[in-house]
C-alpha cells in the first residue's frame, strides 16, 4: 500500500429507513441491488426518487442500500441552492437540526423534517492504513489532490477508521469539479 488514497466522488443520493421505503415504493417494497460500491456491503439500488424543494426538484436521485434506521439525503451545495434549501455540511448520520425536503417515489411521498445534508468530506480507512498514515478515528486532516491544472489542498477532512471499510476519500461533485477529479485520482494526507 502506498501513502496515496483513492479519491471517489459521491454524487447526490439518499439512504432510506424501512418505513420511508414502504411509503415511497409500496408496502412490500425491497431494495434491488444494481451495483456494489467500494465500501463493503454498500450498493446503488435500482430504485430512484425525486427530491423536491421550494424552488425546484431533482429527479432520478439514487437510493443506496442497505436500509438505515433513519432516512438521510445527501446533496451538493449546488444542488441545495437549485432546490432553494440551505443545508448544513455534516458527517453522515449527524442529522439533528439539519434541513428537510420532500421525497417523491412511485407509490407516495415523504415530508422529511430533517435529514438533508451536504456530506462533510471524509476518508474511510482500515485500522492498518490509519496506522500507516499516522491518523486516528475522527481526526480532522488536510489532503492534497494532485491533478493537471487544478491541484487542491482540502482542509477539514474527517478520518473514519473501521475494519469494515476499504480505504478511500469521499468528496462531493462540487469538490470534484473544483479539483478537476476525472478518472483515477489520488490524495495524500498533508502533515
Amino acid at each position: 500500500m502506498s501513502d496515496k488514497i483513492l479519491v471517489e466522488v459521491s454524487a447526490r443520493h439518499l439512504h432510506l429507513c424501512q418505513q420511508d421505503l414502504e411509503t415511497l415504493f409500496g408496502a412490500d417494497a425491497q431494495l434491488h441491488n444494481r451495483r456494489e460500491l467500494s465500501q463493503p456491503g454498500q450498493y446503488v439500488c435500482e430504485e430512484r426518487v425525486e427530491i423536491v424543494g421550494p424552488k425546484s426538484s431533482i429527479k432520478g436521485v439514487s437510493v443506496l442500500g442497505p436500509l438505515r434506521p433513519v432516512t438521510q439525503v445527501e446533496v451538493s451545495l449546488t444542488d441545495a441552492r437549485a432546490l432553494g434549501i440551505t443545508v448544513p455540511v455534516r458527517e453522515s448520520g449527524v442529522l439533528e437540526g439539519s434541513s428537510g425536503c420532500t421525497i417523491v417515489g412511485p407509490a407516495g411521498k415523504v415530508e422529511l423534517k430533517e435529514g438533508l445534508i451536504a456530506a462533510k468530506r471524509h476518508i474511510h480507512t482500515t485500522p492498518q492504513d490509519a496506522a500507516k498514515f499516522g491518523v486516528k478515528d475522527k481526526e480532522v486532516v488536510k489532503t492534497k489532490i494532485n491533478t493537471h491544472g487544478r491541484s487542491l489542498i482540502f482542509d477539514d477532512v474527517v478520518v473514519r477508521v473501521s475494519e469494515s471499510f476499504n480505504t478511500a476519500m469521499h468528496i462531493d461533485t462540487d469538490e470534484a469539479q473544483a479539483a478537476l477529479v476525472v478518472g483515477e485520482v489520488y490524495a495524500e494526507i498533508v502533515k
